[in-house]
């Protein structure tokens, strides 16, 4: 029988967590003399108080956590959280109904980078933190997900990189957090390093401190209405830095911290993304044409923003739906390539692309040479048909569900390309669609309702790999 004890038990300690977190921007309103800050004060006080009661009623429970509470808990915590994350920003005098707070809370825990808000520039400090502090939290947390969750979940070709610690799902907790601490401890550095480039680089410290987190989580909130056009050519390139260094396994950072420092650069998947991105950018570039001793700018700008849509940060430096049908349908191709498997990434990440490349090179062989044996690897290690089974069906649900909720989009109004656009934005975590509603230019704000509710179930079911969230409508998970 399903125990949902253990579920809330963990959710309890996340809210409690979260609402200590709130006190953050509330200190920070509180030193800029900003009267938001009770706001903040009292969403802590709501949050903590229901975190601090699930996990005191549930500490009794048994701790250890089965493959369908697993399940239960990778969605709950995402939904819980969000509808507590959402509370600040509801009552923050941005005229803001809830269906866009928990639109935007969504978005900055599942590191999507849509935004409702208008006029950032003159937003409250705590509410620009507090955006940057939700990013950095989900940022955090789909790592520790990816690498300790969802491969003993077997999600989409996913198993594939279970460990040893988690070959049993009751061994999740003790062993998980025991890497989590590595994971952390890395992500940490990341931020601090890319903070204290983009203040050498010009940043004020506020707007470094809040960009570094939402850099290194690929997230793109930003604390400008203009995003990166509003920094100069220096904070631009550190940023495509972190946001690439933010699309890599975070594992194989903790491996080369321990002695192995050519994991990144043996890796398949890492080298795909690069061959991938590079791909991408020579492209672009060729799409918008250089002019002759004009190379510096044109190259920054296709540059960041394919890194930025392609690793899903989000971040806009100019509007590339100018820039023609090529650089476009690019860009729309990026949002759903991702960056690699157990990084702060989105989309369908780059090592299904490579399982699907071994398949068919596999084919194309066994059709040139029917008597042969041929054996698909990824990293020297053979890749066994469950593998691939697994990828191709993730791969076909990814853009099943792109089409769905393209076309559920398009009856509440909006126009095609704002329905295909923000489809695919939310599915795979970007941020910007395109064209002039949702494009780097604009946000979502001028959505109906039933389009932002659409879009923030997407953004859910894209972050936690889909049948993560799926399989909780199939009644037999319930009653078994």
């Amino acid at each position: 029988m399903l125990d949902l004890r253990p579920v809330f038990l963990v959710i309890g300690a996340f809210l409690a967590t979260l609402g200590c977190a709130m006190l953050v921007p509330a200190l920070v309103d509180l030193a800029f003399d900003h009267p938001d800050w009770p706001l903040f004060v009292a969403s802590a006080l709501i949050t903590v108080f229901f975190g601090v009661t699930m996990w005191v009623t549930c500490r009794g429970a048994e701790t250890r956590l089965g493959l369908r509470e697993a399940f239960v808990l990778t969605t709950f915590v995402w939904v819980i959280g969000a509808g507590f994350a959402a509370l600040p920003l509801y009552w923050a005098g941005l005229n803001l109904t809830f269906t866009d707070a928990y639109f935007e809370a969504m978005s900055g825990l599942t590191t999507t980078g849509s935004t409702v808000i208008v006029g950032l520039d003159n937003a409250a400090p705590g509410l620009l933190l507090w955006r940057a502090i939700l990013q950095w939290i989900g940022g955090i947390g789909i790592v520790v997900t990816a690498v300790a969750v969802l491969p003993m979940l077997q999600i989409g070709g996913m198993q594939y990189f279970r460990a040893e610690a988690f070959d049993t799902p009751e061994k999740i907790l003790p062993r998980a957090s025991q890497l989590a601490g590595s994971l952390i401890g890395v992500y940490l550095v990341l931020t601090a390093a890319c903070a204290v480039l983009y203040a050498v680089a010009g940043m004020t410290p506020f707007d470094a401190i809040a960009h570094s987190m939402t850099t290194v989580a690929t997230a793109g909130f930003s604390t400008k209405d203009a995003s990166f056009a509003a920094f100069g050519p220096a904070v631009q390139w550190i940023a495509i830095v972190f946001m690439a260094a933010g699309a890599l396994p975070f594992m194989l950072y903790v491996k080369a911290i321990r002695g192995n420092p050519r994991a990144l650069f043996d890796d398949e998947q890492v080298r795909a993304f690069f061959v991938i991105l590079g791909g991408l950018v020579v492209l672009s570039l060729f799409s918008i044409g250089l002019q002759p001793g004009a190379v510096d700018a044109p190259l920054r700008e296709v540059m960041f923003n394919m890194v930025s849509i392609m690793t899903g940060t989000g971040y806009a430096t100019t509007d590339f739906n100018h820039w023609g049908p090529l650089a476009v349908g690019l860009f729309f191709t990026a949002m759903f390539i991702g960056g690699c498997t157990g990084s702060t990434s989105c989309g369908m990440k780059v090592f299904r692309f490579v399982v699907m490349f071994q398949n068919i090179r596999q084919h194309a062989q066994r059709i040139v040479h029917p008597s042969g044996i041929f054996v698909k690897r990824y990293n020297g290690r053979p890749l066994s048909d469950n593998i691939s089974a697994a990828v191709l069906t993730f791969v076909f649900l990814y853009l099943v569900g792109f089409a769905v909720l393209a076309v559920a989009l398009s009856l509440t109004g909006v126009d095609a390309i704002t329905a295909a656009s923000g489809a695919a934005t939310a599915i795979s975590n970007v941020g910007p669609g395109l064209g002039p509603v949702i494009g780097p230019a604009g946000n979502f704000a001028s959505l109906p309702d039933t389009a932002k509710w659409l879009l923030t179930a997407g953004m859910l079911i894209g972050r936690l790999e889909i049948l993560t969230v799926l399989v909780l409508f199939i009644p037999a998970f319930w009653h078994r």
